[in-house]
């Protein structure tokens, strides 16, 4: 299906921040990009050659049209539900292989009274919620069994856990960065910063990508960064990269609205084994949580640098409200010795 010698690749949702180090990863790796998302825009560099065409995700019309002939790997970083499979399915010979990137919440857990309970860690044979098209685990969850039922081409399904990297329009590193650049003395984390939600940075996901469209296959793999870390370790190393010293004041519990409750704050940790893709693929990761840092938390400081944050990420402003940099409540807490009845340890170690 190439066209030549190079071989081809279409990347739905391609100016997200999964879609856009996908196309970077495949274009360095030599490949021919159509770069498609709903206003055709991008800002790749001319030498690279990608195609930025426009497309709506759910017009089916459309979509056949930006594929065309036909490409070697399809990269769809926006679907959701069956009828996104549906989609894909009915291309049927246009595609060689394609890549489908799905979450790490379809995996389902014991509930009990702290939160959701996993294996630690989660392998691909872990039970997935029931699917159902109403909500966004479920749907993913319907995404992928139709795929796996139905795809005439080989269907890699990606699980990634909480993706992070440059270029997102709700980046949850925010929460540590705006502690750090206003040098606050004190970062107050909920059940005492010891859990862990599985992170996955857009440079590994794309490298992952690549490799399974270098060998395409039938599966479901786990795509996590190496060593997670704990919630502590996140916001030592936001510090660490803004040259910024805090104490850590660990609340023994759940916290409070605005008091340690991170966007990274879980009872039960949730860490994923992906040790399936580099046995099947070879794949090596690109870098730890902290590797990735860097490059992140340079792009948010320079987005925010003269302007209002709530402009900026108007999506974190929505989901945040106005508790998530509620300093004179946490300095309350910390002087209390408490937060919302759970004792605080202070300071962390």
């Amino acid at each position: 299906m190439g066209m030549g010698t190079a071989r081809t690749a279409v990347v739905l949702g391609a100016t997200g921040q999964i879609g856009t180090a996908a196309v970077e990863r495949l274009v360095a790796a030599g490949w021919d990009v159509r770069a498609v998302s709903r206003g055709g825009g991008g800002t790749w560099p001319r030498e690279w050659g990608v195609r930025a065409l426009p497309a709506d995700r759910n017009d089916d019309g459309a979509v056949r049209r930006v594929v065309g002939k036909g490409c070697d790997l399809l990269v769809d970083c926006v679907a959701y539900d069956t009828r996104h499979a549906d989609q894909l399915v009915r291309l049927g010979d246009q595609v060689g292989s394609a890549v489908v990137v799905s979450t790490f919440m379809v995996y389902r857990g014991d509930r009990d009274a702290g939160g959701t309970r996993y294996p630690v860690p989660v392998t691909e044979a872990q039970p997935t919620v029931v699917p159902d098209d109403t909500t966004y685990a479920g749907g993913k969850a319907a995404l992928e069994r139709r795929l796996w039922e139905r795809a005439p081409f080989p269907v890699t399904l990606l699980r990634a856990g909480m993706v992070h990297g440059p270029g997102s329009a709700a980046p949850r590193e925010w929460y540590f960065v705006k502690r750090a650049l206003d040098r606050r003395p004190v970062r107050l984390l909920a059940y005492e910063g010891a859990g862990i939600c599985h992170p996955t940075g857009t440079r590994n996901l794309a490298e992952l990508i690549l490799r399974a469209g270098l060998r395409p296959g039938r599966r479901v793999l786990n795509a996590g960064d190496p060593r997670p870390p704990t919630v502590r370790e996140m916001a030592a190393a936001v510090d660490a990269v803004l040259g910024c010293e805090s104490e850590q004041y660990l609340i023994r519990g759940p916290g409070a609205p605005g008091l340690g409750r991170t966007p990274w704050s879980l009872a039960h940790s949730f860490v994923m084994d992906v040790s399936r893709a580099e046995r099947e693929l070879g794949y090596r990761p690109v870098h730890d949580y902290a590797g990735s840092l860097p490059e992140t938390v340079a792009r948010l400081v320079d987005e925010v640098r003269g302007r209002e944050w709530r402009e900026v990420f108007p999506k974190l402003a929505a989901r945040w409200g106005r508790t998530a940099f509620a300093y004179e409540a946490e300095d309350r807490a910390v002087a209390a010795g408490e937060a919302g009845g759970q004792a605080i340890v202070a300071p962390g170690p």
